[in-house]
């Protein structure tokens, strides 16, 4: 990923955040038919070696898990972003040199795949992935409210996702190259547009004080 320094972000806890609060990733391949990707939800089990280890699961009709990978794969999370008019800007006003931009926040994490089948490890997999997710409802659905056999049925259908990551490359872009004044005008753009994915990024927008 292309980072110019200014966007960089090497803060871990910053990047743990970003790979948290992603409620769908996309995992890719390089492989001898060219590159495969499938968007699929992943977790990060951040006490499993240096860096992490990702899990998730394919659908055993996907045929990304049967091509062997060429290097490490890929997984993609995205955070909050938005479209910047030049409107915003004070330099409109002062030079009219500005164009348009996006805003956004993305980390992308490096490792060698693997997949597997074994069921104990499936259910594992699939148990957390449900409770990351159901656990803020009043009444979360769990695993195990449905038949055992019915589960093992299903997990027959899918197919493992293990990725120890071994490198980050994280991506913070709000408007940080921007003189003061149109980071106080984005941040205003943002907060009152109509547009709920604006108004989220616009308290990311890096202000004085």
């Amino acid at each position: 990923m292309y980072i110019p320094p200014a966007f960089r972000d090497d803060d871990i806890e910053s990047v743990h955040a970003t790979i948290r609060a992603a409620r769908l990733a996309s995992l890719v391949t390089a492989t001898s038919e060219g590159p495969i990707a499938t968007p699929l939800p992943l977790f990060l089990d951040e006490s499993e070696g240096k860096h992490g280890v990702l899990y998730g699961h394919v659908a055993k009709a996907n045929p990304q898990w049967k091509l062997p990978p060429i290097g490490d794969a890929l997984a993609i999370f995205s955070g909050p972003d938005a479209y910047v008019t030049p409107s915003w800007y004070a330099t409109k006003q002062e030079t009219e040199k500005v164009v348009p931009t996006w805003n956004y926040i993305a980390v992308h994490a490096y490792g060698p795949v693997e997949f597997f089948q074994d069921p104990e490890r499936l259910l594992a997999v699939v148990t957390r992935l449900t409770n990351r997710h159901e656990g803020a409802r009043a009444k979360p659905w769990a695993v195990n409210d449905a038949p055992a056999d019915f589960i093992a049925a299903q997990l027959r259908g899918i197919v493992g996702v293990r990725i120890p990551v071994t490198r980050f490359e994280g991506k913070r872009k709000m408007s940080q190259n921007r003189p003061e004044a149109d980071r106080i005008g984005v941040a205003a753009g943002l907060a009152a547009s109509e547009n709920a994915g604006d108004r989220e990024v616009a308290p990311l927008i890096p202000l004085p004080g």
